[in-house]
């Protein structure tokens, strides 16, 4: 079975690095979808106004020539704990295929065919978009389903500190997801040295930070 992209998906996230881990998590983070050239037709979209949230299936990037394996290490779970690939959200599995929901804030009409601004993704900006539905609420939420441990309950969130003069270099809403990010601690749980200085691509720039006790610290953008 043969899957062809149909639209790719944009914003400030160039590399995996620094992403949310999950939908959601960074419900600031806006996102454009922008359509392949076939499917730019304005009829596809009738009555996509009338949702709040819609499904995106989408392609994990290549993962080269790694063979599938039953288990994997999540890196949040510290990369030591093996679990099998089908209770985790791991990229490398048997069909890369990724399942996101997000928040539709507007369709607009370009040079490009209709575009999506959606906020909240997972995704690294280029990723190739398969399909787009709808979220149906009383279909798709069930508020009490068990997590396996990757629910609120299972995260901890950071004190956030930005300079001043790396809070100038970004709008309100840029500001924002950087630090609902942050406050998830981006990184994997394998590495946890205090002081040690990270790094990853958001906005146009280098964000370096580090980890204090319950603090992340952001040091410069470059």
């Amino acid at each position: 079975m043969e899957m062809t992209p149909i639209a790719r998906i944009y914003n400030d996230f160039p590399t995996k690095f620094g992403l949310p881990r999950q939908s959601g998590m960074s419900e600031h983070l806006q996102s454009r979808i922008v359509m392949e050239p076939p499917y730019r037709n304005s009829d596809a979209f009738r009555g996509i106004e009338d949702f709040t949230y819609l499904w995106l299936l989408w392609e994990f990037e290549p993962m080269g020539k790694r063979e599938w394996s039953p288990t994997v290490r999540p890196p949040k779970l510290g990369g030591n704990k093996r679990m099998g690939v089908f209770a985790t959200r791991s990229p490398n599995r048997p069909n890369p295929i990724g399942l996101t929901r997000v928040k539709m804030t507007g369709i607009e009409q370009t040079s490009e065919g209709p575009v999506l601004r959606v906020s909240g993704a997972d995704l690294m900006s280029g990723t190739a978009i398969l399909d787009i539905k709808p979220y149906l609420p009383f279909a798709d939420s069930v508020p009490d389903a068990a997590s396996g441990g990757y629910g609120p309950e299972g995260q901890t969130l950071y004190e956030v500190e930005i300079p001043p003069h790396v809070a100038a270099l970004f709008g309100e809403e840029q500001l924002r997801t950087l630090r609902e990010v942050l406050a998830y601690d981006p990184r994997p749980g394998y590495q946890n040295e205090e002081n040690r200085e990270y790094g990853f691509a958001y906005g146009g720039y280098d964000i370096r930070f580090i980890v204090k006790a319950d603090t992340v610290i952001v040091t410069d953008a470059v």
